[in-house]
């Protein structure tokens, strides 16, 4: 069994503290292959709040891979963002998302769809490099059989029907079609600050986009939380875990189907309180 631990929008400097705590005893206790954070770990990219994110990596179990969200650059210094934009990020959390990750079963590639400044009103908006995205496929592609291939990014790639905010990535349907005809298994993010799971527009619909709760103050209308994925041959279980008196429970739990799985039937949906 394949565990991932997928954390999202922490947002320190607006981080909810206990529920930070009570997620990284979580990890600790199911010993994941990989804790995960798809971006936006601070708030306004200051670096005291970096110095305590990267405080409360460390403490995680290793290993762990975070990559950039678009409060991860200066927020409010537009020169810096400009110039300089993940300075602050790579001096404090580290470089290393750059080269994605290897463990027994499972091959990612991270990509960084926020940018410190663009050409439209929304510069918090994403937008991905289809030269990136197109390496990152065949990265995964050279993959050995049978590895889950998954790709961790900020912004949902495609716009999540129902959800309370937009993420508008530009090139983002050409990047899906690159990752599916890659075989691409998930496609991890954040950015909405509510958890989600379903298949992408593709051919055999067994590439799926997953995205995350926030551990911060700033919920959007689900509760606090993250997602604990556990993966075998057959089928990706994604629990997302909410906060409630004081302690996480699974308030939702995806089972999809892998290709060359047993099954292949429509993803099941299932619900617990």
């Amino acid at each position: 069994m394949l565990r991932i631990v997928q954390f999202t929008d922490v947002h320190f400097g607006l981080e909810h503290k206990d529920a930070c705590a009570a997620a990284r005893d979580f990890a600790q206790s199911v010993k994941p292959a990989l804790v995960l954070v798809t971006g936006d770990i601070t708030q306004r990219g200051l670096y005291p709040e970096f110095q305590a994110a990267a405080a409360w990596l460390e403490s995680m179990p290793a290993p762990w891979l975070c990559c950039p969200g678009n409060h991860d650059t200066a927020y409010y210094n537009v020169f810096l963002r400009l110039i300089a934009p993940w300075h602050r990020f790579d001096a404090c959390i580290g470089p290393q998302w750059r080269e994605g990750f290897r463990a027994p079963g499972l091959a990612l590639e991270a990509i960084n769809t926020a940018r410190g400044i663009q050409l439209r009103g929304n510069w918090s908006k994403g937008k991905i490099d289809l030269a990136h995205a197109r390496a990152a496929a065949e990265k995964l592609r050279a993959a050995p059989a049978g590895d889950l291939r998954v790709v961790a990014l900020h912004h949902p790639l495609l716009e999540v029907v129902g959800e309370p905010i937009t993420a508008e990535v530009r090139e983002g349907g050409k990047a899906v079609d690159i990752f599916t005809a890659a075989g691409v298994d998930l496609v991890l993010s954040g950015h909405l600050h509510v958890p989600f799971a379903t298949p992408l527009p593709c051919a055999d619909k067994l590439t799926y986009t997953v995205g995350g709760s926030t551990l911060s103050v700033r919920e959007r209308g689900a509760p606090i939380g993250f997602n604990y994925l556990e993966i075998d041959e057959a089928t990706i279980t994604v629990n997302a875990m909410g906060w409630k008196d004081g302690a996480f429970a699974a308030t939702r739990t995806w089972r999809l189907p892998r290709r060359g799985g047993a099954t292949a039937t429509p993803p099941l949906l299932e619900s617990a309180a």
